[in-house]
């Protein structure tokens, strides 16, 4: 790796849907993962996620029998954040509030002094802001991996105004690693690819609240019309509706403009729990 660092052990915090992929991802790579959660249940979740995963690899073909236990192997769950000691890189998954995330990066900053890196997810929060919560912001950057991450090949790295030169460069040796292509931003909300799809996505939400087109025409129209592989209202029930409110309050408080805020109908949706794909329900019905 960059400058003859290699990173073997790395500390994801957060084993959400996200979290649970960049463990997948790592191990497959053959590094060490220890995957933090507060609450044993929530570890649970996780494992069973990387289980089902691994599992629909070997089933495709993807993966050996034995290959799949060696990487099940590699990543270890603990509710013990003195656990986590030792980790060369540290990943954090949590949900996208400012002040979760920052105080996490300030303990682990304290926890883990000689960590390489100390690597967000986030798709919105400004990373200068969570790295005015540790005392070595030159080590803090963005790692924006891209749903589902197994499969998905891009990784932001977001460079925010302190991140060192040499901090970016193994980061992104890491991203490269692990199978993924890495691509710089600057540290502004939405960063490359969430501030081209955004204005996309909600001039569809907007069409479909004024009656303008069913939702399936939207979709189709975008599917046939120009090659994308879904929709835009189905890409939004992938996302998550409730991720994606937080994305365009981020984008607009950031630069003010009609086309990032969020139609009231998204609000709606959000508040009353139509999250899409993970609840069961957003603007297309998942139930079983």
């Amino acid at each position: 790796m960059s400058d003859g660092v290699q990173i073997s052990r790395i500390a994801i915090v957060g084993g959400g849907f996200m979290g649970s992929g960049i463990a997948e991802a790592a191990a497959a790579a053959g590094v060490q993962v220890s995957v933090y959660e507060p609450e044993r249940a929530a570890l649970e979740r996780s494992r069973g996620r990387l289980g089902v995963s691994v599992q629909r690899a070997v089933s495709r073909g993807k993966l050996s029998g034995e290959d799949a236990g060696e990487l099940m192997e590699r990543v270890v769950y603990t509710t013990d954040l003195d656990a986590l000691e030792g980790s060369e890189a540290i990943l954090e998954a949590v949900i996208e509030d400012p002040r979760v995330k920052g105080e996490i990066f300030q303990d682990l900053d304290r926890r883990l002094p000689d960590a390489l890196f100390l690597a967000s997810n986030t798709s919105s929060i400004p990373i200068a802001e969570l790295a005015a919560w540790t005392q070595r912001p030159e080590r803090v950057l963005g790692l924006h991996f891209f749903s589902p991450v197994p499969v998905m090949k891009l990784v932001e790295v977001v460079i925010a105004l302190d991140t060192a030169p040499r901090t970016v460069e193994i980061a992104e040796t890491f991203a490269s690693a692990i199978g993924k292509r890495p691509i710089r931003t600057k540290d502004r909300s939405g960063f490359i690819v969430n501030m081209l799809l955004v204005p996309y996505l909600m001039a569809a939400v907007r069409m479909y609240e004024e009656g303008f087109a069913s939702r399936e025409d939207v979709d189709e129209g975008m599917r046939l019309g120009c090659g994308h592989p879904m929709g835009p209202l189905t890409l939004c029930d992938f996302i998550g509706l409730d991720v994606l409110y937080a994305v365009c309050d981020s984008l607009y408080e950031e630069f003010k403009r009609p086309e990032y805020a969020p139609p009231p109908l998204l609000k709606r949706m959000v508040v009353s729990g139509h999250h899409g794909r993970k609840t069961g329900k957003g603007f297309y019905d998942y139930s079983p």
